[in-house]
């Protein structure tokens, strides 16, 4: 995967130095009918669905077992125009989530249980205009979150704790007039695995997951 957006970036980074080429060559394909620079707010919702994975001390493991739901929460950002339809951006959210899963293995009394309380990103963004308002982009960065874990039967935890870790994806957002925009977009994200649960035996929770989410910007 970091090859693929080492490789992703460097296009997109050329595809950016190449706007005046490019709109010489083919009439201003490349270019933005909008200003892209500003401060914009948005709200955003979707769905999640990954993997988590508890193992103890001893190496004793639940083994892996999916998590899914639902998010949906509020977006804030800052975009610079680069030449004619370049993007250079950063951008922050915090979503409320319910991506959760359970497994019922032998080494848990009852079963291994994870929720995805909450979720928040803060990610540069790299992107080019194409046909005057499609921006298609990558970002990636600092991911944060807020994981529940635990297990039910004879002995029974449950612990909350603030994960970091890192996220990358990407999307497209279009331009519907000089303030308003929808977007799609797509994220990787993951929490980690050092993080102790702490019951008679600590408890390492892993935690990744993949978010698809539309949503509408205002900008300033």
């Amino acid at each position: 995967m970091k090859r693929i957006l080492l490789a992703s970036v460097a296009m997109m980074v050329l595809a950016v130095a190449a706007q005046p080429v490019v709109a010489a060559e083919t009439g201003a394909v490349l270019s933005s009918a909008y200003n892209l620079t500003g401060f914009y707010v948005g709200i955003e919702g979707g769905g999640g669905w990954g993997r988590s994975r508890q193992t103890d001390t001893n190496g004793t493991t639940s083994g892996s077992y999916s998590v899914n739901g639902g998010l949906a929460g509020g977006t804030v950002g800052f975009n610079w125009q680069i030449g004619p339809a370049g993007l250079l951006g950063v951008e922050s959210d915090v979503s409320w989530t319910n991506i959760d899963g359970s497994t019922r293995p032998a080494v848990c009394s009852g079963s291994c249980f994870t929720k995805l309380q909450w979720l928040g990103t803060a990610r540069p963004r790299l992107g080019v205009a194409i046909l005057g308002r499609f921006v298609p982009y990558l970002t990636g960065g600092f991911a944060f979150g807020d994981i529940r874990a635990g297990q039910t039967g004879i002995d029974s935890f449950s612990h909350t704790k603030i994960r970091t870790g890192w996220t990358v994806g990407g999307g497209l957002e279009a331009m519907i007039s000089s303030n308003w925009s929808i977007k799609g977009e797509y994220l990787f994200v993951d929490l980690g695995n050092s993080e102790n649960y702490k019951v008679a035996i600590p408890v390492k929770v892993d935690y990744h997951t993949n978010i698809l989410r539309l949503g509408v910007n205002y900008r300033f």
